[in-house]
């Protein structure tokens, strides 16, 4: 039988989601729990894959094995089981050929920055300290060029793996909120897939743009040329959150639910 989890999870001390050889990963963590659960080694699949560092409010995930605790319940049986930065939100018994990583629609990332005269405790964890003074409307601005179907090639990280480099970006926001003295920055950004370290790419020109390093210009003439030399650097990868991902069917069965997502 095949399950569907909801699950969240705090980066900060994993080695990214997919299993590696002697890394604390988030699949590592998740399949350990399985097989105490199950009884019998288990695989987890991803709706996609994060780096070392990325957090997650929503990723989903699927397992098939065969169990007598009833599939709402495996949340509590996992949450036993886990770690503390890393929970089960949600467990449902999948629907038919459901497969997490070929059935995801859109997936939502925001990238979390601020400005302060100096580091903020309370921020660090989630959020990257970036310098200067940020203009909102710009970066807004700058934004509004992202939508759409595009050749996203300069947004891309080397190490790239993806057969195209064509994606679409269906939306893109940017807003700020004064946070315990500091201006705390959010780009949102959903779309119908990612390049590696594409969001992470966005929210660092976005922020470029905003303090005046770059220009919509940049933007336009990198989305033509697919030159990465023309956008500002990678911001790092703390600042990231996979906030959800969207299926076009109800996967855990609450009422006005939408796709599967909280």
């Amino acid at each position: 039988m095949r399950y569907v989890f909801l699950i969240s999870f705090d980066g900060t001390h994993f080695s990214g989601s997919q299993r590696q050889p002697q890394c604390r990963t988030v699949q590592s963590v998740l399949e350990d729990a399985a097989q105490k659960v199950f009884g019998v080694p288990v695989k987890v699949t991803f709706s996609g894959r994060t780096d070392a560092g990325v957090h997650a409010a929503g990723q989903v995930v699927h397992l098939d094995g065969e169990t007598s605790i009833p599939a709402e319940k495996l949340r509590e049986a996992f949450n036993r089981l886990l770690p503390e930065d890393v929970k089960v939100l949600r467990s449902a018994a999948a629907p038919e050929g459901f497969d997490c990583t070929r059935s995801a629609r859109r997936k939502t990332y925001c990238y979390r920055f601020y400005t302060a005269a100096s580091a903020m405790p309370l921020l660090e964890r989630y959020a990257v300290r970036a310098e200067g003074r940020v203009d909102l409307a710009r970066m807004r601005e700058a934004a509004a060029l992202l939508v759409g179907e595009h050749d996203f090639a300069a947004f891309r990280a080397t190490g790239s793996s993806a057969k195209t480099t064509v994606r679409t970006v269906y939306s893109v926001t940017v807003d700020s909120t004064p946070v315990y003295g500091a201006e705390l920055y959010e780009v949102r950004v959903t779309g119908n897939g990612f390049l590696y370290n594409m969001v992470r790419i966005i929210a660092g020109e976005l922020y470029a743009v905003g303090c005046g390093r770059a220009s919509c210009a940049d933007i336009e003439q990198a989305l033509k040329t697919g030159d990465r030399t023309l956008l500002f650097r990678t911001m790092p990868a703390k600042g990231l959150t996979l906030e959800y991902v969207e299926f076009g069917v109800p996967l855990f069965g609450t009422q006005g639910e939408n796709d599967g997502i909280f």
